[in-house]
């Protein structure tokens, strides 16, 4: 038992033994996940700027952009579908973009601090067939869609 009491201990171990759940987020346009890849990504101090190809629109790639300081983790999509997390993931869609996530490892083991000071912050993540991103902070994704520079 902790310093804390052994109610606080068994809280600490149901928030551990959370399923990740999985809900889909709609970019606002459809897109064929698998065929899609991460082509940029802009930090600044308070946020992201992400590019995704647009598989049926060359011309045009989707922008996904966070206003708020943001812990950030790129992987490949084999890396990321590798990964062992507690359980199986719950709420996942085939070839689908976009999801916010509850109760994953990864928002779990980030700083508590720096979710304290953040937060509240939630867990999003972005997958296509070869880089996937995610995303822990206060702000939400907003989507938008610029010209493809050549």
């Amino acid at each position: 038992m902790s310093a804390k009491g052994w109610i606080a201990d068994i809280l600490i171990e149901c928030e551990d033994a959370r399923m990740p759940i999985c809900r889909p987020i709609d970019p606002g346009i459809k897109l064929s996940a698998v065929a899609s890849d991460l082509v940029g990504f802009q930090w600044d101090t308070n946020g992201i700027e992400a590019d995704f190809i647009l598989p049926d629109q060359p011309e045009r790639i989707l922008r996904v952009s966070f206003d708020l300081p943001c812990i950030v983790r790129v992987l490949d999509e084999m890396a990321l579908s590798t990964e062992q997390d507690d359980t199986p993931d719950e709420g996942r869609v085939a070839d689908h973009f976009a999801y916010e996530i509850t109760g994953s490892r990864f928002a779990r083991l980030q700083s508590e601090t720096w979710k304290e000071v953040s937060g509240p912050v939630a867990h999003y993540q972005f997958v296509t067939g070869w880089a996937c991103m995610d995303v822990l902070t206060k702000a939400t994704p907003q989507f938008s869609f610029i010209e493809r520079k050549s």
